[in-house]
């Protein structure tokens, strides 16, 4: 266990530089929002917590994963690359002319479950596809990442309503909880807080984790395919807007910009710091 925890410690440095350099060549890009979810991101796809298939994308027994919060494309971009559901050399050309997706999730791309990006609609989506397995009696799982930001949106609680009513817990929603938004701290903006309290209120079981501690990772989601429950799970995961890229961490205007000039260098030079001391 401990080598594969550290096989993707070294996998989420190496996507983190590979994020922002795509970034950085777009010149656009959500930056920060795709560094606080990688490591989710890694723990599913690359510590085999999602059944998926590379070769075979639309394989009907594999999990559903909806990415909700469609800004943080880049990560999920350069985590299905590296898997091989398509050439990394798209990469290269993410959102510019003549590549094959742009800013915000797009359904196109192998491995991509739907085009996301106006926040509140993947989560309705993800319920609707796990209660569709339940009807069919099928027994792959439905995960979801949602942004905290996102959970302002009343199509969430809705979602969060029905599907608790429905007893989906096929359905496992994983919430990067960095406390920021476009151009504050939640807890500026509308306070979330007791987050948590809310979720369970809602009817479903609720896990608190480091969002960048794979070990914790790991504890929350290994044993989901046994849960004797039948509620749905929300996982809060703890994120650092930005992490690895101290110059980008805690300034929520940062969101959607991406470093140029002086900033692009600073930012390299911290993530390579980061990596080599992390």
């Amino acid at each position: 266990m401990r080598k594969q925890l550290d096989e993707l410690s070294g996998k989420s440095k190496e996507l983190r530089k590979i994020i922002l350099e795509m970034c950085i060549r777009a010149g656009t890009g959500h930056v920060t929002s795709s560094l606080s979810c990688i490591d989710l991101l890694i723990a599913l796809y690359h510590g085999g917590l999602l059944n998926c298939d590379a070769a075979n994308p639309s394989w009907p027994q594999r999990d559903r994963f909806i990415m909700s919060k469609g800004q943080g494309s880049p990560a999920l971009y350069a985590v299905l690359a590296d898997l091989g559901f398509f050439d990394q050399r798209e990469l290269d050309r993410f959102a510019q002319q003549g590549g094959r997706f742009g800013v915000h999730l797009q359904h196109d791309v192998p491995g991509v479950e739907i085009t996301s990006g106006s926040l509140g609609h993947g989560f309705g989506i993800a319920a609707g596809m796990a209660l569709g397995a339940k009807l069919d009696r099928e027994l792959h799982l439905v995960f979801a990442m949602l942004g905290d930001g996102e959970c302002y949106e009343g199509s969430i609680w809705e979602t969060a309503m029905f599907a608790a009513h429905h007893r989906l817990n096929n359905l496992i929603v994983l919430i990067d909880r960095n406390y920021m938004c476009v151009t504050d701290f939640t807890e500026n903006l509308v306070q979330l807080e007791p987050f948590d309290q809310k979720w369970k209120a809602f009817g479903w079981d609720v896990v608190n984790i480091d969002g960048h501690s794979f070990e914790r990772i790991f504890e929350a989601l290994s044993s989901v395919r046994s849960r004797k429950s039948i509620r749905p799970l929300a996982v809060i995961a703890e994120t650092v807007k930005g992490r690895g890229i101290a110059s980008l961490c805690y300034d929520p205007l940062w969101h959607a910009v991406v470093p140029q000039g002086a900033d692009q260098d600073a930012a390299r030079l911290c993530l390579e710091r980061w990596c080599t001391h992390e």
